[in-house]
């Protein structure tokens, strides 16, 4: 059947929009398979080709990118792995990444809750006190001055000598990164308002709290949202740092973990693909929610 004229111009459209994307993307890949081949050439010289002499550049380049555990993987080994991992063991399995990557989402969305209020929290306390912005707000900025990988084994240290183990510790590391790009916007946002708009509610008599809940609150959205999707992408690297110090056996970072310890370098990348995809799929769910919240969403 012949496509009509305005189904031609969507398929133009949407071509114009991914064909960027894809040339890329192509351009990547090629790069990448290369950088395989070269890092990955002088093992397999050393091991397999030094006895066969009369080798050729394309037995080379066949066994640089099969090899069992490689220095830099090549992404079909990647994707063979990561469908494998998924798809060939149950959901419950230790060896599925589902199963990991659940256990450090939960992680992640607890701190992002966690972060999420104790930044609104501090964006509150700061917009309506001079003194504690001038006493407080330094210290959340210098907060952000430790290194996570500092501050996660003291975290966990402290918090299992409390009888505090499982998911709660990695979710204090997550809220650790999670709650400074809330508490920084939402600041900027509750003092967005201008000089009209306060004075037109104090014309209406309006009380503080009216004035705080129906026009700075509706005002900081805009700015909200943007640092809740800075904030979950964080806190999922906190979570995952989370996971380091702790030997944990479940988790992406358990997962990364292990791949590093017996050197199995296509685990970590499939891992690390992983990761890549939920921070992709959260951050896309706080995107969502900002379009169907906020008064300018498209619904």
């Amino acid at each position: 059947m012949a496509l009509t004229e305005p189904s031609r111009g969507r398929l133009g459209e949407a071509w114009f929009r991914a064909g960027p994307v894809l040339a890329v993307l192509a351009v990547v890949l090629v790069l990448w398979y290369a950088l395989a081949i070269a890092l990955n050439a002088a093992q397999v010289i050393e091991r397999t080709l030094s006895s066969q002499p009369g080798w050729t550049a394309l037995d080379l380049a066949r066994l640089t990118l099969s090899m069992d555990r490689p220095v830099l993987p090549a992404p079909h080994q990647i994707a063979i792995d990561f469908f494998d991992s998924i798809f060939g063991w149950p959901l419950d399995s230790p060896r599925n990444l589902l199963y990991h990557a659940a256990v450090t989402s939960s992680a992640t969305l607890l701190g992002f809750a966690m972060g999420t209020a104790l930044g609104a929290v501090l964006a509150v306390l700061i917009v309506h006190s001079r003194t504690l912005e001038q006493s407080l707000f330094p210290w959340v900025i210098a907060s952000q001055t430790v290194p996570v990988l500092a501050i996660a084994p003291i975290v966990i240290v402290i918090l299992g000598s409390m009888g505090m183990t499982g998911v709660f510790p990695k979710a204090v590391i997550s809220m650790y990164l999670c709650f400074f790009p809330v508490a920084v916007a939402l600041v900027k946002g509750l003092r967005s308002p201008g000089v009209m708009e306060l004075e037109l509610l104090h014309t209406y008599a309006a009380s503080g709290k009216d004035t705080f809940w129906k026009l700075r609150v509706p005002a900081s959205l805009p700015f909200l949202f943007p640092s809740l999707r800075v904030g979950i992408a964080a806190g999922l690297v906190g979570a995952i740092v989370g996971e380091l110090p702790t030997g944990a056996q479940a988790g992406l970072g358990a997962r990364l973990l292990t791949g590093s310890y017996y050197g199995n370098t296509v685990q970590i990348w499939s891992a690390l693909v992983m990761s890549a995809l939920l921070g992709l799929v959260l951050t896309g769910a706080v995107a969502l929610a900002e379009r169907w919240l906020t008064p300018g969403g498209k619904r």
